[in-house]
């Protein structure tokens, strides 16, 4: 079986920038599993992966414009201080979640100046190259429950084997949402 749109693919990976730093990795955790094809993964590396099958190594670079997209200066806002609550710490590097338009996105603090802060709604990983490091681990069909909701099911601790739709039977909630899936 080979990989392709709406099958199930489990794969051990290693991230790296372009200076070599591992920025994410599988070691150590469990293997990714996503959904290929429905933008559960960068669209770059779904396409570096595509027509591979188990047991396949894939060294690939992965432009930033197929990643997580250039840089949008235009994602840089000041905002007061007082928009993080009375008596808030704030310290750069630090990231929060903000409601807006198209619904919740990360932000990073760039700049804090008196009471103006600096955020960045850009991915932190925009503008970069990424360099992965993959092993296809295993292929297999997706459910039809899968197919219908985009992404896979399964891998949560409730017991309820992926078939997270019954409230009664295992308690997630409908369509999953104690699982993670969304």
């Amino acid at each position: 079986m080979v990989i392709e749109k709406d099958r199930v693919v489990t794969i051990d990976y290693k991230l790296q920038d372009s200076e070599g730093e591992v920025l994410d990795s599988s070691e150590g955790t469990e293997p990714l599993v996503y959904l290929h094809g429905n933008d559960n993964i960068i669209a770059g590396l779904e396409k570096h992966l595509a027509g591979k099958s188990a047991g396949d190594k894939v060294d690939c670079v992965v432009p930033a414009k197929e990643a997580y997209g250039e840089r949008d200066e235009s994602l840089m806002f000041k905002v007061s201080k007082s928009e993080f609550g009375d008596g808030a710490e704030l310290d750069l590097g630090m990231q929060f979640e903000a409601h807006g338009e198209g619904g919740a996105q990360i932000v990073t603090v760039v700049g804090i100046e008196g009471d103006e802060v600096t955020i960045d709604a850009n991915h932190p990983l925009a503008g970069e190259e990424l360099h992965f490091s993959v092993k296809v681990v295993d292929i297999r069909e997706a459910t039809a429950e899968e197919l219908a909701h985009g992404h896979i099911h399964g891998g949560c601790d409730c017991g309820c084997e992926g078939d997270c739709g019954d409230d009664e039977e295992c308690g997630c909630g409908d369509h999953g949402e104690g699982c993670g899936c969304h």
